[in-house]
């Protein structure tokens, strides 16, 4: 049931209106203290969500909320569980995302 709820989740996480992007990073940024490592199956799913075009977001509300979120994540996950997904973002982003997550994977 957490797939099916995280996958109609996601495409909130880039959703085209920008209100509801925010919105939904900003419910995300909740979720992650009470969910914490029960989210490591949807994790790979739910990175690139939240990263891809979040990060390298012009809306300053929008970069806040996936920075807030990226900082959620490794607060409350193990470690181990953000290393593969993280390094993969890294790797293929640019601008200010990949330096982002290049901070976080340091």
């Amino acid at each position: 049931i957490l797939f099916q709820i995280f996958d109609a989740f996601k495409s909130r996480l880039h959703d085209s209106n920008s209100k509801v992007n925010q919105v939904a990073l900003e419910t995300m940024h909740k979720m992650i203290p009470l969910l914490k490592d029960n989210l490591s199956p949807v994790i790979n799913m739910l990175i690139p969500a939240m990263v891809d075009n979040n990060l390298n977001s012009k809306n300053p509300g929008i970069y806040t909320a996936a920075t807030n979120v990226i900082q959620a994540l490794c607060q409350h996950l193990d470690n181990y569980l953000l290393l593969q997904p993280f390094c993969t973002k890294a790797q293929f982003l640019n601008g200010k995302a990949k330096q982002d997550m290049t901070e976080k994977l340091a």
